[in-house]
């Protein structure tokens, strides 16, 4: 079984050469000598330390020796305690927290790293960065004071609570009270599921971020507030006190990342605070989902990263058969050099860094909006459900095919591809199921807004377009990109022309949609990637010429998907709503 080997060569192309980071986000250290270190740092930890438990963790799973607690897979306490001491819970984190504040540029693909190497370990620090977000952008002061440094720190971990076994994407069903003391404080009652790392035995506590109702609150998602509900009481100080009422009351037992904890959580008169105003709730859980949902598209990325290694490893020692023209001697050839091996292998790594340079991309958004560029921030907004959406959809396609390289060898667990499979299928549906992000990448970040957003990517396109117009060796890949933004334009006015009429449309169309998004996004990531190739003609590193020809690649066999894709959109609401589906007819 191959073992896990961070894309560290890969990463340093998109910061430096494509991006440029150390000139987009001056202030910045973002040099190749503070760059290299980390990289090269991430890479042995998650060589040496976590990569090596994630099958043994896939087996184990997480276990309940007694009621209301867990215990993760042996080696996950000891590997989380070497994280925190060596900085990586703090990396993202504001210096005044102890953190680092290193650009999410870098934060997010040092993620990517580590969830390629161990997906199900990774969640909870992950989901723990993800609660510093939203107590960062929403708390009070005592709160931020409080929680931040030993969030940073990684003494303490967060969580997300939002769904309820009634009320899963429409949480505006969701019944979980919160009945305010004369102290100021909250009694929260109600059940939350699917909560990761609920329960855990890597920290001495785990901070709730729950969504409830107060007593006078209106129904619907206008009545939900958001509270701080710690597994531990604690003093102003922090010293913990008496446990807190909310318990684990079962941990799922998953097709994936069987490692992470997956708990159903009982709130029984929880003692918690409210954070940001009463009845804005969802709008403050939001900024931790937004970042949560860039995370999960980073997840979605290590675990293709992960399987194409083992794919191609394999490809190159296993024989099989003659490779037509190709073939050599008498003995079998080994099945990289079969045309259709080399293409399922090409399929991945051109999704896998084409994926790669577009959440690097979006990253670099992140920071720029938080320094203040609107723009950034527009783009950011429009791009986050095609990461999510987009780059989960790609991970499960490849991670299947990295199975169907390995032949039956792949559907066993032995050689250790089958899992990244199974770990990635969760990715499509939490954060936001793809659907949903599909809608709301149509609905509101397109069709709400006049498509202002998606004027702004095209213009950033048309604009790219026109830079490289004078080179002759891009002058294809041009004409392809320019013809996929103008069929992108071309349904989206279709859909914007009729879907006040027709109610189903947005609904029928949007996933088909945020693909077409997709392709169009990853062309222009391919085609910058090409150029920047072209411009390093006659360099002795093999990842210039290497760029060039995935570019290739990419463009002549996976864009054309644009085309049907846009049948599919012209199509309209027709197709899907005349079908009558019923139980009771079969």
């Amino acid at each position: 079984m191959t073992g896990y080997a961070a894309p560290v060569r890969d990463i340093r192309f998109l910061l430096c050469d494509l991006l440029d980071v150390s000139q987009q986000l001056p202030g910045a250290d973002l040099s190749s000598d503070i760059i290299d270190p980390i990289l090269e740092a991430a890479a042995t930890f998650s060589r040496e330390v976590i990569s090596p438990l994630n099958r043994s963790g896939d087996e184990a799973g997480c276990s309940m020796p007694a009621p209301g607690e867990v215990r993760t897979p042996a080696g996950f306490r000891e590997a989380y305690q070497q994280y925190c001491e060596a900085g990586w819970t703090s990396m993202g984190c504001a210096t005044e927290d102890g953190g680092q504040d290193m650009p999410f540029v870098l934060h997010g693909l040092v993620a990517e790293i580590f969830s390629g190497a161990n997906m199900a370990w990774t969640s909870y620090p992950g989901m723990s960065n993800a609660a510093y977000i939203c107590l960062a952008a929403n708390g009070d002061a005592q709160q931020r004071k409080l929680y931040l440094p030993r969030i940073a720190s990684g003494q303490w971990a967060g969580t997300m609570c939002l769904t309820e076994p009634h009320a899963g994407t429409d949480l505006g069903l969701l019944r979980t009270r919160a009945v305010p003391n004369m102290n100021g404080s909250f009694d929260l009652t109600g059940t939350k599921i699917f909560i990761s790392g609920g329960e855990q035995d890597l920290t001495e506590n785990i901070v709730h971020l729950v969504l409830a109702r107060l007593p006078d609150a209106p129904s619907g998602t206008k009545g939900i507030s958001l509270f701080v509900v710690p597994k531990f009481l604690h003093d102003d100080d922090g010293h913990l006190l008496e446990r807190n009422p909310v318990t684990c009351g079962s941990i799922e037992h998953k097709m994936g990342i069987r490692a992470n904890s997956t708990c159903t959580m009982n709130f029984d008169g929880a003692r918690g605070w409210l954070v940001g105003e009463a009845g804005k709730g969802l709008a403050a859980m939001f900024v931790m989902m937004n970042h949560a949902r860039l995370g999960v598209g980073i997840s979605a990325l290590g675990q293709m990263q992960a399987a194409y290694q083992k794919a191609l490893a394999y490809a190159e020692e296993r024989r099989q058969g003659r490779a037509g023209a190709g073939g050599l001697g008498a003995g079998p050839d080994a099945i990289i050099r079969h045309a259709d091996v080399r293409r399922m292998l090409l399929v991945q790594k051109a999704y896998v860094e084409g994926s790669r340079a577009l959440i690097a991309w979006a990253s670099l958004q992140h920071d720029l909006a938080h320094r203040g560029d609107a723009e950034a921030g527009e783009r950011l907004a429009l791009v986050t459900p095609i990461v999510k959406a987009f780059v989960s959809d790609c991970a499960v396609e490849c991670t299947s095919l990295a199975i169907q390289v390995f032949g039956g060898h792949g559907f066993i667990r032995e050689t250790g591809v089958e899992q990244h499979l199974r770990d990635a299928r969760i990715i499509p549906l939490y954060e936001g199921a793809n659907g949903i992000q599909a809608m709301d990448l149509l609905g509101r970040k397109v069709l709400m807004d006049g498509g202002e957003r998606l004027r702004l990517l095209a213009r950033d396109i048309a604009g790219f377009i026109e830079q490289e117009s004078g080179s002759e060796q891009l002058r294809p890949l041009l004409s392809e990109l320019g013809s996929a933004a103008k069929t992108l334009d071309m349904v989206t006015r279709q859909i914007a022309k009729s879907a006040a009429s027709d109610p189903d449309l947005v609904g029928s169309v949007a996933v088909p949609y945020l693909r077409l998004c997709g392709h169009v996004c990853l062309a222009w990531m391919w085609a910058r990637m090409a150029a920047v190739g072209h411009a390093k003609a006659g360099s002795e590193d093999p990842v210039y010429a290497d760029k060039i020809a995935t570019a290739r690649f990419y463009f002549a066999c996976l864009l054309p998907e644009v085309r049907s894709l846009a049948v599919q959109i012209e199509a309209g609401s027709a197709p899907v709503i005349a079908v009558a589906l019923s139980h009771s007819n079969h």
